[in-house]
């Protein structure tokens, strides 16, 4: 017989908890993401152990552990919640329409510059949505962080992730017209000969750039005065005078367009970078998810300076 919980937190409730116990590695963790406290998230799952007469998770200073029961339990709990949260959609009428909180991991550059032009459409069409926007270049832990999706940029090397090709970006070398005087380049070895600023993420103490007509690649080295994992960084510093750089296309199309910034070497450029929404493999995908795919599928290529995938 089910003995009613004192508490009054219902059992969705109690396995909700459970699940992000297990996911953020701790109870701190999960009360942060909950928006409670740990004592709530501890009572929280006694009361789920005791209802269901098992130990779920074996606790010591450092360390919190699985125990068998609590296996079997956190597995069944995700398929259950993903289940039940199917059914909310449908009775709410909300199969279409996204609701609550979606989150998203983007680049710095791209997630406050490129992207807060549809992701202020997406707001304005669904007004139950709200979107909890992450700018971070580093690629996220989904479970332990609670994160929806990812704007990523840059090849994808976990297997275990979906990762959908939106677009990609072309990357150019520029330098200011003062310094190109200075040191005149006519071929991709002569590039040696200028200062550089190197975007650590992608180059560091070489360049290897591609021939749009013809595909042909070549490659020199350089010696860096300065390196940067910061795009805007590197553009600041090239318009500076500090060094040449190679830079996504779009951040620097102004720029180029009035004279701040010349390409040494039209036709040549380093390849383009792919743009991936990356999110975990689920038996099911709330609306909101699967409307913001939709529309980050549909604007990406057409985003400033982007280009379709193999474009």
């Amino acid at each position: 017989m089910n003995t009613p919980l004192t508490s009054g937190i219902d059992r969705i409730d109690l396995m909700q908890t459970f699940v992000r116990i297990v996911e953020s590695g701790s109870l701190s963790a999960a009360a942060a993401q909950l928006g409670t406290s740990q004592p709530t998230v501890s009572r929280r799952l006694q009361s789920l152990e005791k209802m269901l007469g098992a130990r779920l998770i074996l606790r010591t200073t450092h360390a919190m552990k699985l125990t068998d029961d609590g296996e079997r339990c956190y597995a069944q709990a995700k398929l259950l919640l993903e289940r039940w949260a199917s059914l909310e959609d449908q009775l709410h009428s909300a199969g279409d329409e996204p609701v609550g909180i979606l989150r998203v991991r983007a680049p710095h550059a791209f997630g406050q510059d490129q992207l807060i032009a549809p992701l202020t459409r997406y707001l304005q069409h669904y007004p139950g949505l709200s979107v909890d926007w992450m700018l971070n270049d580093r690629t996220p832990d989904f479970i332990s962080e609670d994160i929806d999706c990812a704007i990523q940029v840059g090849n994808v090397a976990e297997p275990s992730m979906v990762a959908i090709l939106l677009a990609e970006v072309p990357r150019i070398v520029v330098a200011t017209p003062a310094l190109l005087r200075q040191h005149p380049v006519s071929q991709v070895g002569e590039l040696a000969r200028l200062p550089w600023i190197a975007f650590s993420t992608y180059y560091r103490n070489e360049v290897s750039l591609r021939h749009d007509d013809d595909g042909r690649m070549e490659s020199c080295a350089i010696a860096p005065r300065m390196s940067t994992d910061s795009l805007y960084a590197v553009r600041k510093a090239a318009l500076s005078g500090l060094g040449a750089g190679i830079v996504s296309a779009w951040i620097v199309k102004e720029d180029i367009a009035e004279g701040r910034l010349e390409r040494p070497l039209p036709g040549w450029n380093a390849l383009p970078l792919p743009v991936y929404l990356v999110y975990p493999y689920s038996s099911y995908y709330p609306a909101r998810l699967r409307k913001f795919i939709e529309i980050m599928r549909n604007v990406m290529p057409d985003l400033a300076e982007t280009q379709a995938p193999g474009g």
